[in-house]
């Protein structure tokens, strides 16, 4: 049977990242709500446009636990990240300089303002399941449930990544309800395949300009740790829900 749209494998977008890359960039205005300097803006190249969220490395706030000045890298490097496994989706991203300095610079999604995690969770399972088994394997610090989009494409998208990829435990996230549950094998092979080719192939090359090495190494470690026990993580010491939660 043919998958439904929102469960096709994610790939790489070389057109979008083009335009995201190599176009005009103009800011249109500040995003509310959110704790780094985050502009939408727009992309034009020749005749394509495309609406982009650009959040510039001198906006981030500075964190005692991440470096200075990589919070835009570690988005990229979850776009690279969530194509290599082929989900979930993570809108294509890339980093740039800009009117407002280098920075990421990621496609604007289209999407139900009303729906979020909290609302969507019984009815898009499968989904969610993979969105937690990625969040185990870049170790994201911050899933919140407004961190889960559904675009009016029917798919769910996932943004806010900057707090990704530590070489410390630091999994936060709302989505703890498949704890210790097993993981379906399918993304288990993905997670395998995933583990060697950040080892030994040009995504583990791509994520090493992104990220220390350590924190590619890690990120390779806690693939492989997945594939290991076959289940989902449980929560661990300390704080593992975000604040706040949507």
């Amino acid at each position: 049977m043919e998958a439904s749209d929102s469960m096709r494998a994610v790939t790489r977008d070389p057109a979008t990242e083009r335009l995201l890359a190599e176009g005009d960039l103009e800011v249109l205005g500040l995003m509310p709500r959110a704790s780094n300097y985050t502009f939408l803006a727009r992309a034009r190249l020749g005749e394509q446009e495309t609406y982009a969220v650009y959040k510039p490395r001198d906006g981030e706030a500075p964190l005692w636990d991440f470096p200075d000045g990589t919070l835009c890298r570690r988005e990229v490097a979850a776009y690279v990240v969530g194509s290599a496994l082929g989900w979930p989706s993570v809108p294509p991203t890339v980093l740039r300089d800009g009117p407002e300095g280098p920075g990421s610079v990621q496609l604007f999604v289209e999407f139900d303002a009303h729906e979020h995690y909290f609302t969507m969770q019984e009815r898009r399972t499968d989904d969610f399941r993979r969105i937690a088994a990625f969040d185990a394997i870049v170790n994201n610090a911050d899933r919140k449930s407004g961190h889960c989009l559904m675009g009016v494409d029917g798919r769910i998208h996932v943004i806010d990544h900057g707090v990704c990829f530590s070489t410390s435990p630091k999994l936060r996230t709302v989505i703890w309800e498949f704890a210790g549950d097993p993981v379906p094998r399918e993304l288990l092979l993905d997670a395998e395949r995933l583990a060697g080719e950040l080892r030994t192939g040009p995504v583990g090359a791509e994520l090493r300009s992104l990220l220390e090495a350590a924190e590619v190494e890690s990120t390779a470690a806690r693939a492989e740790g997945l594939v290991r026990t076959g289940r989902f993580p449980h929560p661990g010491s300390g704080r593992p829900y975000p604040w706040p939660a949507v």
